[in-house]
């Protein structure tokens, strides 16, 4: 969660479709830019608004925004994934059952 030394207050209008625009200040507060995600929190006290991947991973979270800005700054640097190399991988991981959500057993080094 980012702490902020100061506080500040932004007026934004909601539109018929129940959508509004998140002032500037607010963005940058958040660190938010176009097709991040935003979550609202509303509790007793009102309503609190932060990144919704602020519990993310800080380093892939780096990681992503570097290769966002490569690929922007270097479009030709992109190249198509070689299909070889596709049937190697399938090949490798054929009958491996795989979630993300379980939890890893034993000690990770990284």
């Amino acid at each position: 969660m980012v702490l902020l030394a100061f506080s500040f207050e932004e007026v934004s209008t909601v539109t018929s479709k129940g959508q509004t625009t998140i002032p500037k200040p607010v963005r940058q507060a958040l660190g938010v830019n176009e097709g991040d995600q935003i979550a609202f929190r509303v509790d007793e006290s009102g309503v609190t608004i932060r990144r919704a991947d602020e519990d993310a991973d800080p380093a892939i979270a780096a990681f992503l925004s570097f290769l966002a800005k490569d690929i922007q700054a270097n479009p030709e640097g992109l190249r198509a994934f070689p299909p070889e190399l596709a049937k190697t991988i399938a090949g490798l991981t054929a009958g491996v059952q795989f979630d993300p959500d379980d939890q890893i057993e034993g000690d990770v080094d990284l």
